[in-house]
């Protein structure tokens, strides 16, 4: 089949996905729909949960195997929609509705790319498609449950929208609980250690907190203060306030890293991390993948978003279409176009380096 016949199936395929609800953790029916696409092409497929996933025809466990992956699950649309989420609909270009730039373009545009290769002989690399679920909630069931059922992954591909251009690297999460403590009392008597006062100095202290080391693709660690929590009524002095804070970690510290100096240095009374598992993620810059993109005219960056690279242990790229500025914004959409130039770069990569 002609690759702008296999681009065109691609976006009735979207569209189909945007009319199915399939917030994390509720994906059963867009993993039919992914279903139905493979089986139309006669594609075996497996499922596992609410993922699905497939090799190539050729696959061969004594060459290097590249993943392709991207995520059907969407984020609650937000309050500030004036469009129905759930309705696909193209306007001047765009194609509107929740989860169509974040991460519908990308897994059609996937999809169709290893649809297209799945019958060649002789590849350099075997493929492996992953449409994953739980990405938006870095659930049990995503793509982290799926690396030790599918084939050993040398190289992978993430589908998120990077306007085509190549994330060599992106940045891992940790998200720490924070306690600061105090004299619980009678807000009418004397309290010098009142846990909410004691919260000022430990703010400014995260605001001025710099990690020493930064990285060339990912720049500084940056944390952030974004929950603060005490008292239960106006007239009693709480025994403690609690605070999350947020820090998104570049590639020269490990997650346990992070945690074990914030752990020591932090005026918190105890702060705990929720998870280390969100690590950072890169790909060699002389990787044959970015050789090939660079020589096609698309540039390289660091991503400060988190994606389903975070549980990869291997070297990993994040590339797709679409603009993650859109992604959970109210009246989400993307251009007909990107997904077409997307399909287009994506086979254009792979018949540089696999074929």
């Amino acid at each position: 089949m002609s690759l702008a016949k296999l681009t065109e199936n691609a976006i009735k395929l979207l569209k189909n996905l945007i009319e199915t609800q399939s917030f994390s953790s509720e994906e059963e029916n867009t993993a039919l729909l992914i279903e139905a696409w493979f089986t139309t092409y006669k594609i075996p497929f497996q499922r596992t949960k609410n993922n699905i996933w497939a090799t190539n025809k050729y696959f061969d466990e004594n060459k290097p195997t590249l993943l392709l992956n991207s995520h059907h699950d969407t984020v609650k649309p937000n309050s500030a929609y004036t469009n129905n989420p759930f309705e696909a609909f193209v306007k001047d270009g765009k194609l509107y509705g929740l989860g169509s730039n974040d991460a519908g373009g990308c897994l059609v545009s996937l999809m169709a790319t290893f649809t297209h290769f799945y019958a060649l002989e002789n590849l350099k690399y075997n493929l492996v498609i992953v449409a994953s679920a739980e990405e938006e909630s870095s659930g049990p069931n995503g793509l982290n449950s799926m690396l030790a059922i599918i084939p050993k992954i040398d190289v992978a591909i993430v589908g998120e929208p990077t306007l085509m251009n190549l994330a060599v690297a992106e940045k891992g999460l940790v998200v720490f609980d924070a306690v600061i403590e105090g004299t619980p009392s009678h807000a009418a008597h004397p309290n010098n250690n009142n846990a909410i006062y004691n919260t000022i100095n430990v703010l400014q202290w995260f605001k001025d907190f710099k990690f020493n080391k930064s990285s060339k693709a990912l720049g500084d660690v940056k944390m952030t203060v974004t929950q603060i929590n005490a008292g239960t009524q106006h007239n009693v002095v709480p025994a403690h306030v609690d605070l999350v804070i947020d820090v998104r970690v570049n590639d020269a510290y490990s997650n346990q890293e992070i945690a074990a100096i914030l752990q020591k240095e932090s005026p918190c009374t105890k702060i705990t991390p929720r998870s280390l598992r969100l690590n950072s993620s890169s790909i060699n810059t002389n990787h044959d993948l970015v050789k090939a993109g660079i020589a096609m005219g698309r540039s390289t960056y660091g991503s400060p978003t988190l994606s389903d690279q975070a549980c990869l242990t291997c070297q990993s790229l994040k590339l797709g279409p679409g603009d993650s500025t859109r992604s959970h914004s109210a009246d989400e959409f993307i251009y007909l176009a990107e997904i077409e130039e997307g399909i287009e770069i994506y086979v254009e990569l792979l018949n540089r380096v696999i074929v």
